[in-house]
């Protein structure tokens, strides 16, 4: 289940949303729409949780979009992805 990561000022992310247990993470962009990515770590979605002093922008380009590790997801599956804000 997808988590809201809390709001702050970013020039590009618009909303972050994050899966600890599955790793994947799903970035709404302000220009550029939505993106999924798989196989993110663990540790740095828990991170991006909990210190509100990550900048997101910074986050999704270390740890999605120029990652040696993490992978554009092809296509959004059919289902309704459920948002959870904590």
């Amino acid at each position: 289940m997808y988590i809201t990561v809390p709001h702050r000022s970013s020039s590009c992310v618009k909303k972050l949303h994050v899966d600890a247990l599955a790793g994947t993470a799903l970035v709404e962009f302000k220009s550029t729409g939505h993106y999924e990515y798989e196989n993110v770590s663990r540790r740095a979605i828990i991170n991006v949780l909990f210190n509100p002093d990550v900048s997101l922008g910074f986050w999704v380009n270390r740890n999605c979009s120029k990652s040696d590790r993490a992978r554009l997801r092809d296509t959004f599956s059919d289902k309704v992805i459920p948002l959870a804000v904590f």
